[in-house]
């Protein structure tokens, strides 16, 4: 024998199925994650388009063939020992005592000032950069913060962008690392290159 339908409906789970109430909600699209995609990617593009700036600039130089120089600029001198009794003297003839302004990059930069910052205690040098070259320069410029015992307790960076020929600039650079009691501020370091 065979069922009987109802004229004009189906047996039950063919055709369409009619929504039911309660059921589970619909899935939500699915999100697409291009966007942090391409934004991590312009990111890395552009680090490393700087990247490339920079040691470009470094390594091509200016006028001065990207003179670098890690000579410090305090220096200490020997005193002279004493004539031993007894001993005839020359005469000497005494030049005036002149330090003899260096060279180079190194010769651009002078420590006007160094202080320790009382709240954070954080060392600083106060650098006045003149630029002797004949083309527009960029510097970067690495200071030392040494206590009393000549103990190295911090460093510091300046850096600066087309600096005219013959032109001045106020600069500082900050440690950033505690430090008590005072400090003596030395250039270790200056890079320059035209702009």
């Amino acid at each position: 024998m065979s069922q009987q339908y109802p004229q004009n409906q189906p047996p039950q789970g063919w055709g369409p199925q009619q929504p039911q109430w309660g059921g589970p909600p619909p899935a939500p699209p699915k999100k697409s994650n291009a966007g942090k995609v391409i934004g991590f990617g312009c990111l890395g593009a552009v680090g490393l388009l700087v990247a490339i700036g920079i040691v470009g600039a470094v390594a091509l130089g200016g006028d001065d063939g990207g003179e670098a120089s890690s000579k410090p600029s305090v220096t200490a001198s020997k005193p002279a020992a004493a004539p031993e009794k007894g001993a005839e003297e020359e005469p000497k003839e005494e030049a005036p005592a002149k330090a003899k302004e260096p060279s180079g990059p190194e010769g651009d930069v002078k420590v006007t000032g160094c202080e320790v910052e009382p709240t954070m205690q954080w060392p600083s040098a106060s650098l006045d950069v003149t630029n002797r070259s004949s083309k527009p320069s960029n510097y970067i410029i690495s200071v030392e913060f040494v206590d009393a015992d000549g103990t190295r307790v911090g460093e510091g960076t300046a850096a600066l962008n087309n600096l005219a020929p013959g032109q001045v600039s106020k600069e500082k650079a900050q440690g950033l690392t505690q430090v008590s009691g005072k400090v003596e501020c030395r250039v270790t370091k200056v890079t320059r290159y035209a702009s």
